[in-house]
Order: C-alpha cells, then sequence, then structure tokens
C-alpha cells in the first residue's frame, strides 16, 4: 500500500509560480519505494500564496482539473473568468491558456490532477 503524507512531500517552486509537491506521480514511484505505479495521470498538491497569482501557461497534449481546498481565487482559462472557493472543482482543456490568482486573505489551496501524467515538455508559460 503506498500512503503519501504531504507533511513529507519536497515543496518547490513550479515553472507557472506555484508552490506545489507531487503528491503521486509515476515517475517518482522508485522514489516511493515501490514499484511502477498503474495510472496514467498525476497528482500535485499546490498553493498559490497570499496576494500571487500563476503565470499564464497551457499542457499541449494533458487535460488538468483543479480542486480547491482552501482559500478563494479567480481562475482564468482563455477569455473566461470566474470566482473559486473550497471545494468546487475546475475543469481545464488540453491546449488552453490558464492562470489562476489568488483573491482571499490566506493561501490559496488546490489539487492539481493532471491527464496524461504532467511532463514539463508539455507545459509552456506564456508570461
Amino acid at each position: 500500500m503506498l500512503i503519501r503524507d504531504i507533511k513529507d512531500a519536497e515543496y518547490f517552486r513550479s515553472g507557472d509560480n506555484c508552490v506545489l509537491c507531487e503528491l503521486l506521480h509515476p515517475k517518482n514511484s522508485e522514489s516511493y519505494g515501490v514499484g511502477q505505479l498503474s495510472m496514467g495521470y498525476s497528482i500535485s498538491h499546490a498553493k498559490v500564496l497570499k496576494g500571487e497569482k500563476s503565470l499564464p501557461h497551457r499542457l499541449v497534449r494533458s487535460s488538468e482539473v483543479y480542486y480547491i481546498l482552501s482559500g478563494e481565487g479567480r481562475m482564468h482559462i482563455e477569455d473566461e473568468s470566474e470566482v473559486l472557493s473550497s471545494g468546487q472543482g475546475v475543469y481545464i482543456p488540453p491546449g488552453a491558456v490558464q492562470y489562476i490568482e489568488n483573491t482571499g486573505e490566506c493561501d490559496l489551496v488546490f489539487l492539481a490532477v493532471v491527464s496524461p501524467m504532467w511532463d514539463d515538455s508539455d507545459e509552456e508559460i506564456l508570461s
């Protein structure tokens, strides 16, 4: 059984300016002490700090879902913009230009699920 705890995960500043850890990603299965993970997606625990926003970017081939755990933000996908808060999820289609801004008084925290799994060669930062 594989259980990953965000308290033990290493966070870093991603190319789109989020603070995140790759909670479950098949490319990291050896570091988890297990064999190859049979999953075609990846899950990251992400934060946009108070007063910050991610950089405009897109995933060329992958779709993405953000599930908001806490905080408030405004999601921008192409020409659309909507407010998001805890308990909501948003689908981001492949190739869509996107960014999210923290509009609340605390960190905006969410899960980012990418299918197929996130790969840096699939991401284009458009800042």
